[in-house]
């Protein structure tokens, strides 16, 4: 089979489209026929060797040669001894976190792998697996009213659309701020009832006289860095800010004193999820349910298998909408 190799750690061009073995499955496991391979951020910095930022929680270093990938969706293609051979033939989707899913063939853990939804296609299964289950995580913890006013960043992201489609269902006023015109207009199209650039100067005024006096009462902030601290500049007194993650590699840090004397409360959402692996079962069922129900729509963007490098380097430079999805 194709699969992309890391044998090296370092830039994205390190990811070679090679022909390695076909996998076998175990006993417990079935062989999957990918057809959708999620690319995740911290995959983009496994690969580099890891970054500095203790905020920002990894997983160890792999041992290489590897394989990443481990949100994979396609179709049950072999079982291992034990395993009922009624799967094969089975959509399928998981996130067990077992590596391997860059490649034409992967095995994953049964206790780890969900039927696809009927009506849901593998891109969106894949897409939902993972950033589903982190945007309602950080939804629950949000515990968003109709009556608030929402900013999220890097809302043309996987989770970002979700949590500006989820707001404006709910009822809430929401901003979305993005970078750049394309992934304004996408996040336009979302219904939020303003998009912004905060790549250019003045954005935080243009929010500021869209609402008309009203303060954001929750930002919900996935990118970190200096756009995440101009955000905060926004927060109402006793609003909350939660934290999903830092595209930007860097933590949102706001003043503790500050935080204190406005009443303000900072919550770092993606910590608490690593926290609950336990749950996380249950949130899978709930994000495939939300996509099949057409709750939630995810967006993704797909490279070619074979492009896998070429992935990384749009992820990692902010060059991408959506959820990252790679296909055979």
């Amino acid at each position: 089979m194709h699969a992309v190799v890391l044998h090296s750690f370092g830039p994205a061009e390190n990811l070679g489209y090679e022909v390695v073995p076909d996998p076998e499955p175990g006993p417990g496991q079935v062989r999957i026929a990918v057809k959708a391979a999620g690319v995740h951020l911290v995959e983009t910095m496994l690969r580099k060797g890891g970054i500095s930022d203790p905020e920002t929680p990894l997983p160890p270093l792999p041992e290489l040669p590897t394989i990443f990938g481990g949100e994979v969706a396609g179709i049950v293609d072999a079982v291992g001894p034990d395993v009922d051979p009624a799967w094969i033939g089975r959509d399928v989707v998981t996130a067990g976190g077992r590596p391997g899913g860059y490649a034409e063939l992967a095995v994953a853990d049964l206790a780890a792998v969900h039927r696809v939804p009927d009506g849901v296609g593998h891109a969106s299964a894949v897409a939902m697996i993972v950033t589903g289950v982190t945007a309602l995580h950080f939804l629950d913890v949000a515990e968003l009213t109709s009556s608030d006013v929402v900013l999220v960043t890097s809302a043309a992201g996987g989770v970002g659309r979700l949590l500006v489609q989820y707001a404006r269902r709910l009822g809430a006023q929401v901003i979305g701020a993005a970078g750049g015109a394309a992934k304004v207009a996408a996040v336009r199209e979302l219904g939020a009832d303003l998009a912004v650039d905060y790549d250019e100067p003045g954005w935080q005024q243009r929010v500021a006289d869209a609402l008309g006096g009203r303060k954001v009462t929750a930002l919900l902030d996935g990118v970190g860095g200096d756009r995440a601290r101009a955000a905060f500049e926004l927060l109402a007194d006793g609003g909350r800010c939660l934290t999903i993650g830092t595209s930007s590699e860097r933590p949102i840090e706001p003043d503790p004193r500050l935080v204190a004397e406005r009443g303000l409360s900072v919550t770092n959402a993606l910590m608490l999820l690593l926290g609950q692996q336990d749950r996380r079962p249950a949130y899978e069922v709930r994000a495939l349910a939300a996509v099949a129900e057409g709750a939630l729509v995810p967006a993704v963007q797909t490279f070619p298998l074979s492009e896998a490098a070429a992935a990384h380097a749009a992820l990692e430079s902010r060059r991408t909408t959506g959820k990252v999805v790679l296909v055979p």
